[in-house]
């Protein structure tokens, strides 16, 4: 779908003018929100909670600790986002009017997931952040369908989704693993080991997926691919050392980050040379 000049010329409407004010507003909210609860500011960690279930060493599918920084990333996104499609010239971008109020949705998703976290609901904690992962989709295939309008801003908005797409599809299944072990049907009696590198397979599909939707949109693709190699390449990385050691695991992770570091990169190529 392309954007045409007169759309991008067009008045922004009061209605512009509210959701750019709530999403920067909300945005202010959620991040702040999940910063204190995440223990930023001295509450106790989300690996502390529901019993250290969603700490590096619950699962064989925990990504290391490390992995965890990329959230200062996506943060730093978000604010950025929430202050750009605030800006008055950018109150009529058709662009910004399909997603700002998804992205928001996905800001609130994630303060919620750290509250029902903090609240010890491992199983609440699936069901929010596979809603949160559904919202995502969601945006990353309407920025895949709707051409670029400003340069800096589509720049912005790609990338930022992109990463939180990214973390979010490899935290998604960690994140079951985790309620799977709690329920005490962590293996599904396939041993931890199977279990682990089918899952990890399915993390490898996934992002090809992503990758061949997008083929036409790098500026979205790569930013997940990039983020889910990290997060599946600290899976690999947790398996090498400490308690839960499994070589087979750590291979299959090392794997599945390379096809997702690769794969956005081969489409895009492809889609260009035709």
């Amino acid at each position: 779908m392309e954007t045409t000049s007169a759309a991008l010329d067009a008045p922004a409407t009061s209605r512009d003018r509210v959701r750019q004010a709530t999403v920067l507003v909300g945005a202010i909210i959620a991040i702040g929100g999940a910063a204190y609860g995440s223990g930023a500011f001295g509450g106790q960690p989300v690996a502390e909670a529901a019993d250290g279930a969603l700490s590096a060493t619950a699962t064989p599918l925990a990504p290391d600790s490390p992995a965890f920084s990329i959230w200062s990333l996506i943060y730093l996104g978000l604010a950025v986002f929430a202050v750009a499609q605030a800006l008055p010239r950018q109150g009529a971008d058709p662009r910004l009017r399909a997603v700002s109020w998804w992205v928001l949705a996905s800001m609130l998703l994630n303060a919620l997931w750290i509250g029902v976290v903090q609240a010890d609901s491992v199983g609440g904690s699936v069901v929010v952040i596979l809603a949160l992962l559904a919202v995502l989709a969601v945006i990353f295939v309407r920025l895949v369908r709707l051409a670029h309008t400003g340069a800096v801003t589509s720049l912005i908005t790609d990338t930022t989704v992109g990463l939180y797409l990214g973390w979010v599809s490899v935290a998604s299944l960690a994140n079951t693993a985790a309620f799977l072990a709690v329920a005490g049907v962590g293996e599904l009696g396939l041993g931890a080991t199977v279990w682990s590198v089918i899952v990890l397979a399915a993390g490898a599909a996934l992002s090809v997926a992503y990758a061949v939707f997008g083929r036409r949109r790098p500026t979205v693709i790569v930013p997940i691919g990039l983020a889910m190699a990290w997060g599946l390449g600290w899976i690999g990385l947790g398996r090498t050392n400490g308690p839960l050691v499994d070589q087979t695991v750590a291979t299959a992770a090392f794997v599945a980050a390379a096809v997702a570091l690769l794969a956005p990169v081969i489409t895009s190529l492809t889609a260009r040379s035709r």
